[in-house]
């Protein structure tokens, strides 16, 4: 017996496809106008990864800036650096947001990827006011646990930046993680509350937005915001960088990314955060 196919459904004015997980919608159907979350929005009810579904759209020429891919499972969600993002299905939020950064970001992707960070913190914040941060680069983090991550693929053409796909996890009401993830943490567990992934992306959305417009305007209140919100600012850090454990102070990040410390600056591929209880 052939398993049966998961249904797709397109938040499209008028349309609801049954279509292949992994499938685009017809390049032939009409694009419909965006105007609110809802007709921005595409639920996927299974899919190897928001971010490639996104990407595809980009590919395909179907994509829309503002457009949000939500998908209740994933089976090869990703995370930084060729990690994977793990999940149970249904329990947590698993978006991609397909935005125009523009030409005059294209010189900033840090500072972008830190926008975005600083979007999911004013949302977080909403529920939960205390002892959140972003722990550098991008992820974000509620005391010393891990309760989202931030991966973002673009597409450049010249000078130009005309997509970015921004894809966000988040662990809404999973209350128990494998043992190769000792830090996560869900917000069902930080508040007691239960969440709906798609509430959330509601709520996300314009927070995102908000620090993107800001960091048009004003490149150097997000870096100043970013590094107000650092995980162990002000404290001795552990980090480890070829084998060799380091203890050292802050300096903060720079423009480009780089992390500042006393022991010398690094980028983010070089070192590895020793993280307690981790």
């Amino acid at each position: 017996m052939k398993a049966a196919i998961p249904v797709i459904l397109l938040r499209y004015p008028t349309f609801v496809l049954p279509k292949n997980s992994n499938l685009l919608p017809d390049p032939l159907m009409r694009k419909p106008t965006i105007t609110t979350f809802d007709n921005q929005l595409i639920e996927l009810e299974s899919v190897d990864s928001t971010n490639n579904y996104a990407m595809g759209l980009v590919h395909a020429g179907m994509a829309t800036a503002g457009m949000v891919c939500l998908a209740r499972h994933q089976w090869a969600g990703k995370g930084q650096r060729g990690k994977t993002w793990q999940s149970e299905p249904g329990q947590n939020l698993m978006m991609s947001w397909i935005t125009t950064p523009g030409p005059r970001l294209l010189p900033r992707p840090f500072l972008f990827s830190a926008a975005i960070a600083l979007g999911i913190l004013e949302t977080t914040r909403q529920w939960e006011s205390q002892n959140w941060t972003i722990k550098w680069p991008n992820d974000i983090f509620w005391n010393d646990r891990k309760a989202a991550g931030i991966l973002i693929e673009s597409v450049i053409k010249g000078q130009d930046w005309p997509f970015a796909v921004v894809g966000i996890g988040m662990n809404l009401n999973q209350l128990s993680f494998s043992d190769d993830l000792p830090n996560a943490v869900s917000l069902k567990q930080i508040t007691g509350k239960n969440f709906e992934p798609r509430e959330m992306a509601r709520q996300m959305l314009p927070c995102l937005e908000r620090q993107v417009a800001l960091l048009k305007k004003n490149p150097s209140r997000i870096l100043e915001d970013f590094n107000d919100s650092l995980y162990k600012k002000g404290e001795p850090i552990a980090i480890q960088k070829a084998g060799e454990r380091i203890i050292t102070g802050w300096k903060g990040v720079d423009a480009q990314g780089m992390l500042q410390t006393e022991a010398g600056t690094f980028n983010s591929g070089e070192i590895q955060w020793i993280i307690p209880g981790g």
